[in-house]
């Protein structure tokens, strides 16, 4: 199949609550601007260049917005006992902990499947809007829209959740994408490409990194090449270069997603999960190394070459979490719009460390460390957990 046998991505009508909300968004946002005095001699709210870490970058639309960018919301999902059995109450108390400590500085929603909401919001609190969204597990990331910004405001790129390459069956999750962006009055733009949305990463200039593992691949899209998949993505997300790693396959239930590997600080600069002190070499040591070779020839949208910054994994003799599957990555921390989440492991110096690095790198951000032990069992973490909404 020819990158031109793929459909042009086709958008639902918006809501004239959507329609509205994009009317006070611009008005909100020419207000600003012109209070601080930018929108003198004519220049309107598409000409302000803006700055990396959510300050006003060159805008260009249709275009995929950097996490750092400012959020309408952060979505979650409360994760169910058929995913987590006996360590449900456990895995939810990390959620809820983190939803809370969120929601105290951006407005938070919680998907939680019905029978299940009210308990949800008995947990979280009264500052997390609790939604009742038939769900299974708490990979919001994932099974929530990647969400652009065009011409009429935010859409959502439904990627066909399954399961990531039918590893689980995840029948509620694989209707969330539909389900969100209903909720939210938000398009919805259709593709045939199946991925998560923690295998992107963007810089919200035009430019994305991918592991080839978690989507050039026959469980996600068969018969499909990178160029083909390369081609589609740029069209979806409105990307100029798109960066591909190798990645790791079959050693995860994600096959290595992105954003527990590499993540942009800010245009040009990427912090690099690295092993720990004394870690063996293995598949996902090499997989660091062979990221780094690939960034160290690369160039982004903008022709820059990148600053490489390591964040170091913690010493796994000195950290809480056991398990084949426990995530112990500092990478995958998120980035709030008066936070920066990361979590604690438990080796001090380690987790000091990685605290003293993102606070070089988003000096406007409270880092705010979180332990999520039962989360990082089941492979993943706060990024994982949380799926941000463009405002």
């Amino acid at each position: 199949m020819s990158p031109q046998d793929h459909a042009a991505p086709s958008y639902e009508k918006a809501s004239p609550m959507f329609q509205a909300s994009i009317t006070r968004r611009t008005v909100l946002a020419s207000a600003g601007l012109a209070a601080a005095g930018l929108l003198a001699s004519g220049c309107t709210v598409s000409d302000i260049p803006r700055k990396a870490n959510g300050m006003p970058s060159t805008p260009t639309i249709p275009r995929f917005p950097a996490e750092w960018e400012p959020h309408a919301r952060t979505v979650m999902s409360w994760p169910t006992s058929r995913i987590w059995a006996e360590d449900t109450p456990y895995v939810r108390a990390d959620i809820a902990n983190i939803a809370r400590t969120l929601a105290e500085s951006e407005p938070v929603l919680l998907m939680a499947s019905p029978d299940e909401a009210e308990d949800a919001a008995r947990r979280c609190g009264s500052l997390v809007e609790v939604v009742p969204i038939p769900v299974d597990d708490l990979w919001a990331r994932d099974t929530v829209p990647v969400f652009i910004e065009n011409a009429d405001g935010v859409a959502g790129v439904d990627f066909n959740f399954n399961g990531w390459g039918d590893k689980q069956l995840h029948t509620r999750d694989g209707a969330v994408a539909s389900e969100v962006l209903q909720e939210l009055r938000i398009p919805r733009i259709n593709t045939s490409l199946v991925a998560e949305g923690g295998s992107f990463e963007t810089d919200g200039e035009g430019t994305l990194l991918v592991t080839r593992s978690s989507i050039v691949n026959p469980n996600r899209n068969p018969g499909l090449s990178e160029a083909q998949i390369d081609a589609e993505l740029r069209q979806l997300l409105a990307l100029d270069r798109v960066i591909w790693f190798d990645g790791v396959v079959g050693e995860d239930i994600t096959d290595a997603h992105v954003d527990s590997l590499a993540r942009f600080a800010a245009p040009g600069v990427i912090l690099l999960d690295v092993p720990g002190p004394d870690s063996p070499e293995d598949v996902w040591s090499r997989s660091s190394a062979q990221a780094r070779e690939v960034l160290e020839r690369e160039t982004d949208a903008r022709g820059r070459g990148f600053e490489i910054v390591e964040l170091p994994q913690p010493d796994f003799g000195r950290i809480r979490g056991t398990g084949d599957d426990f995530l112990a990555s500092y990478v995958n921390y998120f980035v709030g719009n008066e936070v920066l989440l990361v979590p604690e492991f438990g080796d001090r110096r380690a987790d000091r460390r990685a605290r003293d690095i993102l606070a070089e790198h988003y000096p406007s951000r409270d880092i705010v460390p979180l332990r999520i032990d039962e989360i990082a069992s089941g492979g993943g973490g706060i990024h994982c957990a949380t799926h941000d909404v463009p405002a």
